[in-house]
């Protein structure tokens, strides 16, 4: 089922994002947490590469196998810098031959050394010629993403939600944050986006920090800012690692649950493909997200 339908009769949706195991690894390998997954009742799973644009073959064939095993949406992440418009071509075609549905438009990271100059006159620069082209030629729902802390290369904020408005504009269905540590951050995001007339569905991306080499990789490649009271909690339980693996996940559903009762109209989870981790959240919002579906009905 398309996301853009599923918004339709249904809020919030919960997701989880996955990503395919590293080259040379069988692909099967991701199947057991897929499985685990679909037991928590995700409205559905979204299927992103590997570091660097790595593993992007596998994402279609996994995206397919959600779809076909558990009947479950999924939403395939397509991105256009390292690839060029004869390869996106030959993805939407996969895409369509395998009856999915969705896909998650994105510019990508540059790869090392990557010159702009070497980009041909009919290849993809930007994910907004990416969302066009799949709106041209496709009936997919396309999603799109956003940055409650603007994007690392945008000058400004303002300059951001122009861009972010182009995307919009050009057919993007529904968006999805980068992973945010302080919800009034976000809801001053949403606030700015309401202004500039962007009413598409927005999906909070929340990724739960367990140690403390993720919080010094997340904040290198986002330049997201982390709330006092999440350093403190950082500075008290450094030396802890299972203590920071508990703070982290508490920190995080709180923030889920927060959004929730707030009124967001979804949350994704990047799950880092652990399965114990969505399942604690899940099992910590089941209730509130139970009234919620009841007062939407």
């Amino acid at each position: 089922m398309k996301i853009s339908e599923k918004f339709k009769h249904k809020k919030p949706l919960v997701s989880f994002e996955i990503f395919p195991p590293k080259v040379g690894y069988p692909i099967d390998t991701i199947y057991k947490t897929i499985d685990e997954l679909n037991d928590l009742n995700p409205d559905f799973m979204s299927v992103t590469y590997g570091a660097g644009g790595s593993t992007k073959d596998r994402t279609v064939e996994i995206s397919s196998y959600i779809k076909d095993n558990y009947d479950l949406s999924s939403i395939a992440h397509v991105t256009c810098i390292n690839s060029t418009k004869r390869e996106v071509e030959q993805t939407l075609k996969s895409l369509e031959e395998k009856g999915i549905e969705n896909v998650m438009a994105l510019r990508g990271d540059y790869p090392i050394d990557f010159n702009k100059k070497d980009l041909s006159n009919e290849d993809f620069k930007y994910s907004t010629d990416l969302i066009k082209f799949f709106k041209e030629n496709s009936n997919l729902s396309v999603g799109a993403a956003c940055y409650p802390e603007k994007h690392p290369e945008s000058p400004d904020f303002e300059s951001d939600l122009k861009y972010l408005k182009e995307k919009v504009d050009c057919g993007a269905d529904f968006l999805v944050t980068q992973m945010f540590f302080d919800n009034e951050l976000f809801y001053d995001f949403i606030d700015k986006t309401q202004s500039k007339n962007i009413k598409v569905p927005i999906i909070a991306g929340i990724m739960p920090i367990l140690s403390k080499n993720q919080v010094k990789t997340v904040t290198k490649l986002t330049g997201n800012k982390l709330p006092n009271k999440f350093k403190r909690l950082l500075e008290r339980y450094e030396h802890n690692p299972e203590a920071l693996n508990e703070a982290g996940l508490s920190y995080a559903i709180g923030q889920i649950i927060d959004l929730l009762s707030w009124g967001v109209d979804g949350v994704h989870i990047y799950t880092m493909n652990k399965s114990e981790t969505a399942r604690s959240i899940m099992d910590s919002m089941k209730a509130i997200r139970g009234v919620l579906t009841d007062e939407n009905k």
